[in-house]
């Protein structure tokens, strides 16, 4: 038995049937080989399809949206970071470079999936081989003895003592020489190898630190703080520091409330960064 159907008269300006016939054409709903008015009014009636301005994301969400992204790639959530990303292509207000960014990603997802197999040679105290494209284009190939996982500021990175130390010419910290700290997303390839896992970890350095200010009471401690203890209007703070980068960002970020005590070299290192903060500013 035939559905019931109802006739309706609309009034429309000219040239609208047009404009219906085109937007159902593009839709694909045609009634034989023509393009169906009547078809599109019963999809719209049931939210088939969107009406008015179309649904995007503006550039905090979009902003947010790709934190998402780095976080589940460098999590080895392959899968579900494809889907926002492609969700971000498709409803995002999004700049060239960022568009270009977002379209490489989704066509070459493989590269993101290092970390599930990292994981697995972690667990099993496996030693390997990791091909590593740097930020200058160089490709680095490294022996990895032992690795870790670290969140810093914005994103995971990977840790490793490798054997490999001619890539570093002239080193701040020859006591360091052996590790390497390596974004996720820039590694190319990684090959089990025999050999011994490295059980004691990461070179560390002992880094005395002074907070001052309102920093004696708003400092939260981190998880390589050996000691930490406040001594009049000083806190004082020894903690093991196996990249002295991520410290002296943490130190300038404080400002005056901050004071690298010892080592001398790093120190002295974050001297020279405050000197040369200074003649930018011609000061």
């Amino acid at each position: 038995m035939s559905r019931k159907k109802e006739t309706i008269t609309l009034s429309i300006p000219s040239g609208t049937k047009e404009q219906l016939e085109e937007i159902a054409r593009r839709l694909s709903i045609f009634w034989g080989k023509s393009p169906s008015i009547s078809g599109l009014l019963v999809a719209i009636a049931q939210q088939e399809f969107e009406v008015g301005e179309p649904f995007t994301f503006n550039s905090t969400q979009v902003a947010a949206l790709q934190q998402a992204v780095r976080l589940l790639q460098d999590s080895g959530f392959v899968e579900q970071a494809q889907t926002i990303s492609i969700l971000l292509l498709e409803r995002g207000k999004l700049e060239p470079p960022m568009r270009q960014s977002l379209l490489q990603q989704v066509s070459h997802p493989a590269s993101e999936a290092w970390r599930i197999l990292i994981d697995q040679l972690r667990q099993n105290h496996q030693p390997f081989h990791l091909l590593y494209g740097n930020a200058q284009g160089e490709d680095l190939s490294f022996t990895v003895r032992y690795a870790e996982i670290a969140f810093e500021e914005k994103r995971f990175y990977l840790n490793i003592w490798c054997d490999e130390t001619e890539d570093l010419k002239n080193p701040d910290f020859p006591e360091l020489i052996h590790n390497r700290c390596l974004r996720l997303d820039r590694i190319k390839g990684v090959v089990p190898v025999n050999g011994h896992w490295r059980h004691e970890g990461l070179d560390y350095l002992m880094v005395y630190l002074h907070f001052l200010g309102g920093m004696v009471k708003a400092y939260e401690p981190r998880p390589n703080d050996i000691n930490n203890q406040v001594m009049g209007d000083v806190r004082q703070v020894e903690r093991r520091v196996s990249n002295p980068f991520w410290l002296i960002r943490e130190v300038l970020r404080y400002g005056e409330d901050c004071v690298v005590v010892s080592p001398e070299n790093v120190r002295s290192l974050v001297r020279e960064k405050l000197k040369a903060q200074c003649l930018r500013y011609n000061l």
